[in-house]
């Protein structure tokens, strides 16, 4: 049976201990990442929406660094969002900055009507590297 290792960034958020869970699971060679939102330290959400996306993207960077992965080492996306239509120019201007070239990750967009007072959510799985 594979172990599963949590895996928590440096200056992690409140949201963790306040709802008990990783911010990532090691299991095997892969890293499953739990949805990232644009928290602040305290827990609260950025109110300005591009600095919301963006800062969920920090999040999820400081999850896969903590891991020794980067966003190359990603295989899989899945993104909530709570107003796609209106939101889409925004996250595909920052998605657009991290992945600005293929292969792409495989990606699926998700409109869902809650987030516990978030607008933008990434969950992703990312393969880690090999050890040299």
């Amino acid at each position: 049976m594979t172990s599963r290792q949590a895996v928590f960034p440096a200056h992690r958020h409140a949201l963790y201990d306040a709802h008990g869970y990783s911010a990532a699971i090691i299991s095997g060679d892969h890293l499953f990442v739990s949805g990232q939102v644009g928290s602040r330290a305290d827990g609260t959400a950025e109110p300005e929406f591009a600095a919301q996306v963006r800062l969920a993207f920090d999040n999820l960077s400081a999850t896969l660094a903590a891991a020794g992965c980067t966003f190359d080492d990603i295989v899989d996306v899945t993104t909530y969002h709570t107003d796609p239509e209106k939101q889409f120019d925004t996250i595909m201007a920052v998605k657009n900055a991290i992945f600005p070239q293929p292969p792409y990750p495989a990606w699926t967009a998700v409109g869902v009507n809650w987030l516990a007072g978030f607008d933008f959510e990434i969950k992703v799985t990312a393969r880690l590297p090999a050890k040299a």
